[in-house]
This record gives structure tokens, C-alpha cells and sequence, in this order.
């Protein structure tokens, strides 16, 4: 595995330790190894077909036996992608890929072979050829996917997986290819009420897939609640589980582990999900610029202070980050830290904010933070750290705030378009917006994503828009 390397301090967080380490992404080389594999694949149909087409009857038939590659191919890849052909556990063990690429290849040929008897086309092509190819493609698979493991090794090490153990004081564990790190020695602490500590451990998590915790009992239900909102596969270690054989749990060198948390998005519906904040929020910005540069204007205009409200908030894996908004407020009274939350007639907003906030104008440089991936266009709303519910901080209310972290805040969320928005002056009207982003994290599908962004038109003006 990969060396960790030392964090660097971010642009408006306070300085990091240099003790802080950081383990480098492997989900891009997983990539990388995956359409390699794929790529290597492609070139083995074809390859297997052409060869035996050609060895049968010449250039006629190496010609032929490519047409038939084109018609395997695409269902090939159908199946090779939902069956685990291209999988985690492909790239860990190169002979359960090999299997699962054969069962793969196996399957298109029979539905090929079953499309051409249907469609009377199996006249049209020569079975002993096609047989012939099959056999050919049969192999050179083999071949060719041993030949990748160098490849992936290269890429990925004999770990293609980021697993963390974190000691806070339980049983010493020791995992072949993970990183370990002492709780104490890194000043990391699962406080739950202190949110500089949550973003001091989601530094340490950030690229990793996979973090044991191995701690005394007492400590464990405050590092599970942390890991839920943490966007990682967390395990809080419980020799326990090994004896009682719990569900949602398993084994590994003599050790039980207790799931607690799981990314709530795989790769794919990440990629689809970025896919769309890219492609909505940069046709938005395109579109909307005439406005963003008029209120910009104006605001500059009224009081000559900055355009721009930024404010540090708590994003995925319970990491700060800078949201941007258009001031709305005197530059004397703006609440960087959101102790107070804004009211009907709140006597800090200026003339033109009344207005961009009533219209949820001043939320438009948001998608900016989207085009950076700090924001998604749906998903909980980050809230600023000192945000309270009556007279308590939002986790003070209910431990599961921290769980909104698991995916990217969003511009608006299932919350918003419900009405739970604005002033949060009882506990209810948190725990009314904390059940729906909880519902959120639960089910999303790409669907919801679209369906919430048409919903958002319908509430940008309303009563509690101050």
C-alpha cells in the first residue's frame, strides 16, 4: 500500500499538525485498473474472434468473425459490469475475476447464439467459426487478464483497498496492508460536541474506503455515531460479534467487526450524481450571469463592502469547507459563525438583501461550490457551526446531525422543498429537517435528484425566505 504523507494546512482552517497523516486516494487507480481490464477485454474478443475467422477462411473470414465480436461485445459488457468482472474483489484476487469474465463471456454467447436461431440468422455465419472463436476468446481471456496483474499491482499495490486501523486504546490489531495509527498520538478524539475535533479525524479519513476502530466499550457508541457521517465503510472492533456470529458483522485475523457505517453512494451513482452537478450548476451559471452580475453590482454599490458572504461550514465526512453566498447583510453585523439565525425583521439586512434573500437569490454562488465539489445540487443543507435549535447547537438536539454528512451538502434538499427551512427558534424544526435528510441518505436514486431540483423551483419565494 501506498505511504500516508503529512496533511497541509487549508485555506481558512487552523493549522494542521504535521503528526496528521493522510493515506492517498486509490478509487481513481481502481479506476484506472478497471478500464484497463475492460480495455484488455475488448481486445481479446476481438482478437480471439479475428484470429479463428481469419485461420478458417482468410481476410473474408477474419472479417466475418469481427462482425460477430460486435454483436457479442456490447452484451459481454453488460454482463461483465454486473456480475463483478471489473469488482474490488477482481482486482484482489485476479483468478475470481478470470471466473466471473468467463461466466461473462459464456452467457453473451449463448444470447447471441439464442438471438440468431430466433431471428434466422444463424445461417448467416459459420458455427464451426464461431465455435472455433468462442474457444479462442476462452483462452486468450485467461491469458490476458494474468498478464493485467502486473498492471493493477502497479497501480493499486497488493492492497487496491484504503483501510485505516485507528488504536484508541482497544486490543492491538495488525491487518496485512493497513495503515495504523494511534488515536492519542494524533490528538484524535471522537468528541461529538466538538465539531474542530470531527474535522481533525475526517482529515485522517479523507481517501481512505475502509477505518477499524479498536477502543475500550465505553468509547465505542461515540465513535460510531462519528463514523456515520464520516462517508467511509467504519467498523468499530467488538470481539463479541466473533463469539455471537451478529449480523451486519464479520471476521478478520481472529477479530469480530461491528458494521457501523457505509458510504451511502458507490462509485457509479457518485459518478452519475457529479455528472449532473456538473452539467446543471455550469448551464446555470451560464444562463444566470446577466443576474449574478447585476446583484453583484448592487451590492457593491449600496455600502461599497464585499460581494460575497463566506462562511465556514461542515460538509461530507464531517470536513469545513467555504460556502459562498451573496452578502445580504451590513458588513459590521455579518455572522460568520451563524450563532444568530436570521429573522422576519431582522434589522441586520440591508435593502438589497431583504430582496436577494426573499428570492433565494443569494444562495446562486453556491453553485460555484458545486462546479468545486464541495456541494452537490441536492442534498442536506450545511448548516454554519454555531447554528442552535431554541437554545441548543444542532447535535446537542439529536446525535443523528451527524449522519446529513455522509453524502455533499446540497443547494436545496428534501427538507427544503417540504418547507423545513428558515429559523430554526424550536428543537422541532430541526428534528422536522434532520428526518428528511435522513430519508434522503436512504433512498436516494438519480430520479429523486431531478424531481427535488423541480420541486426547488416552486419554493424559492415563500414566507420563511428571510
Amino acid at each position: 500500500m501506498n505511504a500516508p504523507f503529512a496533511v497541509r494546512p487549508l485555506a481558512g482552517v487552523e493549522a494542521v499538525p504535521e503528526n496528521l497523516i493522510v493515506a492517498p486516494s486509490l478509487e481513481r487507480r481502481r479506476l484506472q485498473s478497471y478500464l484497463f481490464m475492460m480495455a484488455g477485454d475488448i481486445v481479446v474478443i476481438f482478437a480471439g474472434f479475428g484470429i479463428a475467422g481469419y485461420l478458417f477462411a482468410g481476410i473474408q473470414g477474419g472479417a466475418d468473425a469481427l462482425i460477430q465480436s460486435e454483436i457479442l461485445l456490447p452484451i459481454f459488457l453488460t454482463i461483465a459490469l454486473y456480475n463483478g468482472s471489473y469488482s474490488v474483489e477482481a482486482l484482489r484476487d485476479p483468478w475470481r475475476g478470470i471466473f466471473r469474465s468467463q461466466a461473462a463471456l459464456v452467457l453473451s454467447v449463448a444470447a447471441v447464439v439464442f438471438i440468431a436461431f430466433f431471428a434466422k440468422a444463424s445461417s448467416d455465419f459459420s458455427r464451426l467459426g464461431f465455435g472455433t472463436g468462442t474457444i479462442c476468446t476462452v483462452l486468450l481471456l485467461v491469458w490476458g487478464r494474468l498478464q493485467m496483474r502486473s498492471f493493477t499491482r502497479w497501480r493499486c499495490g497488493t492492497n487496491p483497498y484504503n483501510e485505516l486501523v485507528i488504536d484508541d486504546g482497544g486490543p492491538r490489531v495488525d491487518f496485512p496492508g493497513a495503515i495504523r495509527i494511534s488515536a492519542s498520538a494524533m490528538g484524535l478524539k471522537p468528541n461529538l460536541n466538538d465539531p474542530h475535533a470531527l474535522d481533525r479525524i475526517g482529515l485522517v479519513l479523507r481517501n481512505i474506503d475502509r477505518v477499524i476502530v479498536s477502543c475500550p466499550a465505553a468509547r465505542r457508541a461515540d465513535w460510531a455515531m462519528m463514523l456515520k457521517g464520516a462517508n467511509v465503510d467504519g467498523e468499530v472492533l467488538d470481539d463479541e460479534v466473533a463469539r455471537l456470529g451478529a449480523q451486519g458483522a464479520r471476521v478478520k485475523a481472529g477479530h469480530g467487526l461491528l458494521l457501523v457505517s457505509a458510504g451511502p453512494l458507490g462509485l457509479r451513482d457518485r459518478i452519475v450524481k457529479r455528472l449532473l452537478d456538473i452539467s446543471f450548476a455550469g448551464a446555470a451559471i451560464f444562463f444566470l450571469s446577466p443576474l449574478l452580475v447585476a446583484v453583484a453590482i448592487a451590492i457593491k454599490l449600496q455600502d461599497g463592502g464585499p460581494v460575497f458572504f463566506v462562511q465556514r461550514r461542515m460538509g461530507r465526512g464531517n470536513r469545513f469547507f467555504n460556502m459562498y453566498k451573496f452578502r445580504s447583510m451590513t458588513v459590521a453585523l455579518c455572522d460568520t459563525e451563524g450563532n444568530v439565525s436570521a429573522s422576519k425583521n431582522d434589522q441586520r439586512i440591508t435593502r438589497i438583501g431583504k430582496f436577494i434573500r426573499s428570492t433565494s437569490i443569494d444562495e446562486l454562488p453556491q453553485l460555484f461550490n458545486v462546479l468545486l465539489g464541495d456541494m452537490s445540487l441536492v442534498g442536506p443543507r450545511p448548516h454554519a457551526i454555531g447554528s442552535q435549535a431554541g437554545s441548543k447547537l444542532f447535535w446537542e438536539v439529536d446525535l443523528r446531525y451527524w449522519q446529513r454528512h455522509s453524502l455533499k451538502p446540497g443547494l436545496s434538499g428534501l427538507a427544503q422543498v417540504r418547507g423545513f427551512r428558515g429559523a430554526t427558534e424550536k428543537e422541532s424544526d430541526l428534528v422536522s429537517r434532520l428526518q428528511s435528510d435522513l430519508e434522503y441518505l436512504e433512498g436516494w436514486t438519480i430520479l429523486r435528484d431531478i424531481k427535488i431540483i423541480f420541486l426547488t423551483l416552486r419554493v424559492l419565494v415563500h414566507d420563511r425566505a428571510f
